[in-house]
């Protein structure tokens, strides 16, 4: 099936594809440092809790009984599932066992999930500029995580974190293409042009889902665990979540879906590579690190990547 070319990459459009990395970024930090504060599928619950909270009073009308919503529960449950209930879910996760950069060396591939997807479920056919533009990016971010030392990524050694965030990578992917690709009739029009309903319409079915995932948490805690089992109230987790339910929530997922319906998942994923890079600007930052020659080397790979890639 033959597929329409990538929209142009307008102002607006390059601000949606960047700010989405730059939140996410942002949100494995504050993942990070959520460590031993509170558990990590309780911290995704919380987060999407809050996040639905804000957004009641803009979209709160596709909750109510004869909603257009309802008849199509079955769409919405299923993208609450993947973009709420289980990505971010997998991603605090994964954190518990593995490093940083394992992780993000494992979300991005991505790109390579989303266009082996695309052509096996989707007829999305993988030109040799995509593919080439793929790999450019996933260079560059081997560049970053690495430090410019390759003997480091040699090294590394897979936990089960690791196999969390590729099962994590998978599922973005295909989410990734449920937004892109709905099957006709689908989803309502009303709450397709209100991002706020839409992205309602996810979470109130993604809490469902996360809710159960973080009593099945509490369930199997050891109870003598008390750094597992106990929240640790106080305002560094309550700055944490109000951060990670309005940038990494609702921020990034209006820009991503907006970006994804302009360019398409497959163009939209290489530019989810900036993720890694932003995150080594904040580390630097944070640890008063002055950047360093890997980082503009990292840099020219990715936007090299998604330049080939954009290319008509």
């Amino acid at each position: 099936m033959p597929t329409n070319p990538p929209a142009r990459l307008t102002p607006t459009t390059l601000a949606l594809l960047i700010i989405p990395p730059l939140m996410w970024a942002s949100n494995a930090v504050v993942g990070r440092m959520m460590q031993g504060v509170v558990p990590p599928l309780t911290l995704n619950f919380l987060r999407w809790t809050l996040a639905l909270v804000i957004l009641l009073p803009i979209a709160g009308w596709v909750l109510r009984p004869g909603s257009p919503m309802w008849p199509h529960w079955r769409r919405f449950a299923l993208l609450g599932l993947l973009g709420v209930g289980l990505y971010n879910s997998l991603q605090y996760l994964a954190l518990k066992t593995s490093t940083p950069m394992n992780v993000t060396l494992v979300a991005s591939s991505t790109p390579v999930w989303m266009l082996l997807l695309g052509r096996l479920f989707y007829g999305a056919s993988v030109s040799r500029q995509a593919a080439i533009g793929a790999v450019l990016s996933l260079a560059g971010v081997a560049v970053v995580l690495s430090r410019g030392d390759w003997a480091q990524l040699r090294s590394v050694q897979l936990v089960p974190g690791d196999a969390w965030m590729l099962l994590a990578s998978l599922l973005w992917a295909w989410y990734s293409w449920l937004l892109a690709k709905p099957k006709p009739g689908s989803e309502p029009a009303a709450i397709r042009a209100d991002w706020a309903a839409f992205l309602l319409a996810q979470i109130v079915f993604g809490l469902c889902w996360s809710g159960m995932l973080t009593a099945g948490e509490w369930w199997t805690l050891p109870p003598s665990n008390e750094s597992a089992s106990h929240i640790a109230w106080g305002w560094p987790l309550v700055a944490g979540l109000i951060f990670v339910a309005i940038g990494p929530s609702l921020v990034a997922y209006r820009c991503w879906g907006a970006a994804v319906s302009r360019v398409g998942p497959a163009m939209a994923s290489v530019f989810s590579n900036l993720t890694p890079l932003f995150a080594a600007l904040m580390s630097a930052t944070l640890l008063s690190e002055p950047p360093r020659a890997y980082h503009a080397l990292g840099f020219v790979l990715i936007v090299g990547g998604i330049l080939v890639s954009s290319r008509r």
